[in-house]
């Protein structure tokens, strides 16, 4: 029995490890081709992220698209998928935009830092970045809110029981004015608000586009420091940077597809210029002055010191 036992296995042993090798061999082969792909969808979109001229004019081309995006309201078709409310983007996305960026963007900031550094305080200090936005978020909502609420009014229609002859021979609509109810109780009620509002899916979606393009520039310059290094940065660091830019893309094409299909002038003009002075007075002021706890840093500060972040292109 033990030498049936012993020729079994000297006889079919290798043969089942030669089939097994055999089998993996397609499956390592298409892995490879995957983490070739990977590597090199990421070292252009990083390029391209990290370039001077994105990084400087991108703010312009978002600016524009803000402004003449209702443009598009005179040639889009209003029987587009894209024209009901209702579609699956905007139910799904667009009422939790800062949700997915902070995910994604803070998933990418912490694996960065460490795959950098190894610090958590110095991944901690740039994940704060994401919590100051975060908190400027909050308040533009609520002062948003406060601002509507006092500068609008909420109407009820008047039944046609109530309407008089003169007013429906003129073609009229009598309203009848509640002053004691905010724009979210009015709503609620199924009445009709009249105020100046400013769009807070423009706003977020103009600060989270600006946003990622900041915190994303810095792999350009973080593969061209672990590049002398011998230093690849890993499959789930590109693949957190692709996912980013998916997120970023998405973001784009819902803003154009709000501006262009459902135009509100100017709630969604005011909306991008408050977006566009938060990532101002972030990016272009407070985040500029020296990294300490009292101040996150620009992207990539003390993650490159080869590579001093004051010499990487910065103006916008």
């Amino acid at each position: 029995m033990n030498v049936k036992t012993e020729n079994f296995s000297n006889g079919f042993t290798p043969d089942i490890n030669k089939v097994a090798a055999e089998m993996m061999q397609p499956g390592k082969l298409i892995l490879r081709l995957l983490d070739s792909a990977l590597e090199f969808v990421t070292n252009l979109l990083a390029r391209m992220l990290g370039s001077s001229l994105v990084r400087q004019h991108f703010h312009l081309m978002l600016s524009g698209l803000v402004l003449f995006g209702p443009l598009l309201s005179f040639w889009v078709s209003k029987y587009n998928v894209f024209a009901n409310s209702n579609h699956y983007l905007y139910r799904k996305f667009l009422k939790s935009t800062w949700g997915w960026t902070c995910i994604f963007t803070g998933s990418f900031i912490l694996l960065l830092s460490l795959s950098a550094r190894h610090s958590l305080s110095l991944s901690l200090r740039n994940l704060s970045r994401i919590g100051v936005v975060g908190l400027l978020w909050q308040v533009f909502q609520l002062l948003l809110t406060l601002l509507e609420d006092a500068a609008g009014a909420c109407y009820e229609p008047v039944s046609p029981a109530q309407v008089t002859l003169s007013s429906a021979s003129a073609g009229l609509q009598p309203l009848l004015l509640h002053d004691d109810r905010t724009k979210a109780s009015c709503l609620k009620a199924n009445m009709v608000w009249r105020g100046y509002e400013a769009s807070q899916d423009v706003l977020i979606l103009c600060l989270c586009c600006l946003l990622l393009v900041e915190e994303l520039s810095v792999f350009g310059p973080h593969l061209a420091y672990v590049k002398p290094l011998q230093r690849r940065p890993g499959a789930p660091l590109r693949f957190l940077f692709l996912l980013c830019v998916i997120i970023l893309v998405v973001w784009m094409f819902l803003l154009l597809c709000l501006l262009s299909h459902f135009p509100k002038f100017p709630s969604q003009q005011l909306g991008g210029a408050l977006g566009y002075l938060g990532w101002r007075g972030l990016y272009q002021g407070w985040y500029r002055l020296r990294p300490s706890w009292g101040c996150p840093g620009l992207p990539g500060q003390g993650l490159l010191t080869s590579m001093d972040t004051d010499k990487q292109p910065q103006q916008h």
